[in-house]
């Protein structure tokens, strides 16, 4: 595994002055992301926080090139990319990198197009399970509960597990991650990129403003997340997936903390029924029986 001293070493991929929100998860993602997969990349973003923080046109605070693409288009403009960059023989990283509104919803069509193509690329959706730049409005990835400005009294339902169904895709790579676990983040990446073809992160980046917490909580929210189990750590090398070494602990529901001990900062949660709170729970208890299940297929 990557040390914190090589991590800090590294060049910053991401220059100061952007207008990220203070305790940003997206920012902060994306600078583990470009330290692990180095210079040679390319990116293809589609609307959402980091076309945002990144700077106005012909500014950036991304020191590698940088395509901004419709919402819906971050796979495709990536597909396009690494076609041409393979007919020009060169090795360069593709990244795709959207937040979970460009990716479990607007654009989850191009995204399986790509991998049902196997095109060659990296796509990490960070998810702040909302719409968090446009007024924080639900989206697919809105948890059981949560209050959003589209949901005021908690989201009714469960979310799409878009890892999962970037699984059913056979691609060579799919994984879970966390901004408050970067030297997993960095691994998984690295591995990612030295496979050919269609590789998937998802990324759970808390969001200060989105989730209503302090946003000197932003790393210890999302520690909690996978501590109480509500994040799920795993990895798919060709199929065959594997619990993470920091979700395997936590495989016995008795070593997981309460969930209330992550609900309790968010302010999204607070005044929410004890129902949906259940519910939370009960769409917890679902995710590990069938993350467990499918790693226990020999």
């Amino acid at each position: 595994m990557v040390t914190t001293k090589e991590i800090v070493s590294l060049p910053e991929p991401v220059l100061p002055g952007h207008s990220a929100c203070s305790g940003c998860s997206s920012s902060l993602g994306l600078r583990y992301a470009l330290k692990a997969l180095g210079e040679d990349v390319i990116m293809s973003i589609p609307a959402c926080c980091t076309s945002v923080w990144q700077g106005p046109y012909p500014k950036s605070a991304i020191s590698v090139p940088v395509l901004n693409i419709a919402f819906a288009a971050a796979a495709s403009a990536a597909s396009g990319i690494s076609a041409a960059l393979e007919a020009k023989g060169k090795k360069t990283t593709v990244l795709a990198w959207a937040g979970d509104g460009g990716s479990v919803d607007i654009g989850l069509a191009t995204i399986s197009g790509a991998a049902e193509r196997n095109d060659n690329m990296i796509y990490v959706c960070y998810s702040n399970e909302s719409y968090s730049n446009t007024g924080v409005q639900k989206s697919g990835a809105t948890p059981p509960g949560a209050r959003t400005s589209t949901t005021p009294y908690g989201r009714v339902g469960s979310p799409k597990d878009i890892s999962l169904i970037m699984w059913t895709h056979n691609i060579p790579y799919v994984a879970t991650a966390c901004t408050s676990y970067p030297r997993d983040f960095i691994d998984k990446l690295r591995k990612a990129q030295q496979m050919q073809g269609f590789k998937f992160i998802y990324l759970l980046a808390p969001c200060a403003v989105g989730w209503r917490f302090p946003a000197e909580k932003t790393i210890e929210v999302g520690r909690l997340a996978v501590e109480t189990g509500a994040h799920i750590l795993w990895e798919a090398v060709n199929g065959k997936i594997e619990l993470s070494s920091l979700s395997k602990k936590y495989e016995d529901p008795e070593k997981r903390k309460p969930l209330d001990e992550y609900l309790k900062y968010q302010g999204r949660y607070k005044g929410i029924d004890e129902s949906l709170i259940q519910a939370y729970r009960d769409y917890i208890t679902h995710q590990w029986s069938i993350i467990t299940s499918l790693a226990n297929i020999k």
